[in-house]
């Protein structure tokens, strides 16, 4: 079996659910019905400079409210897909508009929609406490819980092989 660590040094391609990746799956509804979350701002630090280094880097949630996009939209996150239902489909057109290939793709998600898109990734990742389902399919499971820098943990060590994380766009937002 190969190690993870050798298929770090060709992912072009980052793809994240965002609930129980990004957050720790907590989602807190107002009376008015908008949705809080929270998130890590260590992993943010992380999306925001792999995109500066030329990485694709996506959201693909099945959650469907704003406030995902608006947090992305901190971070010059553009693409990001809420409410989908049938994550394979977005994920092969996302490859296809970006030119990628499969075997270039970190995907990591933590529960069972996730589950066949994983399958189809380079290298499949979790959240320390991803399901039970989601652990057996990955090839990297990350020491730390999703909303916790589960997500900084692969963004830096894809980085640090390819020789981009203390570079000079490192230093300043």
């Amino acid at each position: 079996m190969i190690n993870y660590k050798e298929l770090l040094q060709h992912i072009t391609t980052l793809i994240f659910d965002y609930d129980g990746v990004l957050t720790d799956g907590t989602v807190l509804t107002t009376e008015n019905g908008d949705q809080l979350r929270t998130g890590y701002v260590r992993d943010g630090y992380a999306l925001h400079l792999a995109i500066k280094n030329g990485y694709n880097v996506a959201i693909i949630s099945g959650g469907t409210s704003h406030s995902i996009v608006k947090r992305c939209e901190t971070l010059n996150m553009t693409d990001v897909f809420i409410g989908i239902g049938n994550k394979i489909e977005t994920f092969q057109n996302y490859l296809k508009e970006k030119n990628a290939r499969a075997e270039q793709v970190l995907y990591m998600g933590d529960d069972i929609p996730d589950y066949h898109v994983m399958k189809m990734a380079g290298l499949p990742a979790c959240p320390a406490d991803a399901a039970e389902e989601i652990k057996s399919i990955s090839k990297y499971i990350s020491h730390y819980k999703g909303g916790h820098g589960c997500v900084r943990d692969i963004i830096e060590q894809i980085m640090k092989i390819q020789g981009k994380w203390m570079n000079e766009d490192a230093f300043e937002w």
